[in-house]
């Protein structure tokens, strides 16, 4: 199971999700503000700690028909691993289950799934060639951790298209869906949200440098960071969706209701 799954008393389970739940309103809210989001589509995920060792896996994620801006940390529903709703108000979407239930169940250091179509890295998506360049300090960071599905031509609408997205991904962190979006996974919400953030961030640098008509300049290769762990182990994530939620907190505090 992912590593943000663990045995808990049920009390310092409930802390532990409303925590959770918090900062995944938060990433909705911030993704919204960046215009992250397909309309009422898209949607992110998170496993939740357990209060017996013997209960099911559950994880949270946004109900069908909303968008970012309307989520709060107490409407994000709990379903199964099986895609069953367990306890909320809403409905899960079928595309979200097939993705997400997927590679929650395949890959057990995905526990926060994000999958949304930003402007930079959905544009990059619809390349002939849609990796990242070496031309960016970000990418000697950011460019070990790409899997890029040149496959998937249409909408996932079965299990084996989300297993078969789940094992193309493996151990990387951030998936290049061409023609379609980016999926980025990690261990915590914070990991998966800034390094979601940094991606973006870089394809908008290369995205417009590219506008130029111009050649990018590449950095050497040994200058690349090989780093597959977690990316807070090398990087300010936690810091950073703090500092975002102080800014919610005084312009969007109802994100946290």
């Amino acid at each position: 199971m992912p590593a943000i799954v663990k045995s808990l008393s049920s009390t310092e389970a409930e802390t532990e999700e409303w925590r959770l739940r918090c900062d995944m309103a938060a990433v909705f809210r911030i993704s919204a503000r960046h215009g992250w989001n397909e309309q009422i589509g898209n949607h992110n995920s998170l496993m939740l700690p357990q209060a017996r060792p013997d209960d099911p896996p559950l994880f949270i994620i946004n109900p069908r028909g909303f968008r970012f801006e309307e989520l709060t940390a107490s409407s994000l529903i709990v379903c199964d691993l099986d895609g069953r709703v367990v306890r909320g108000k809403g409905e899960l979407r079928k595309v979200a289950f097939h993705i997400h239930a997927r590679i929650h169940l395949r890959n057990p250091a995905a526990a926060c799934v994000l999958h949304v179509h930003p402007q930079y890295l959905t544009a990059l998506s619809m390349l002939e060639e849609p990796g990242l360049a070496l031309a960016h300090h970000n990418n000697l960071a950011l460019n070990d951790r790409v899997a890029i599905d040149m496959e998937g031509d249409e909408p996932v609408d079965d299990n084996s298209e989300g297993d078969r997205i789940a094992d193309l991904m493996g151990e990387k962190t951030i998936m290049i869906m061409a023609s379609h979006g980016v999926t980025v996974v990690g261990p915590t919400v914070h990991d998966a949200f800034d390094e979601l953030f940094i991606a973006e961030r870089t394809a908008m640098y290369q995205i417009t440098a590219m506008s130029t008509g111009l050649k990018l300049r590449a950095l050497p290769e040994r200058l690349r960071r090989r780093h597959n762990g977690p990316w807070s182990e090398r990087y300010d994530a936690r810091l950073h969706l703090d500092a975002w939620r102080r800014i919610l907190d005084k312009e969007e505090s109802d994100y946290a209701s």
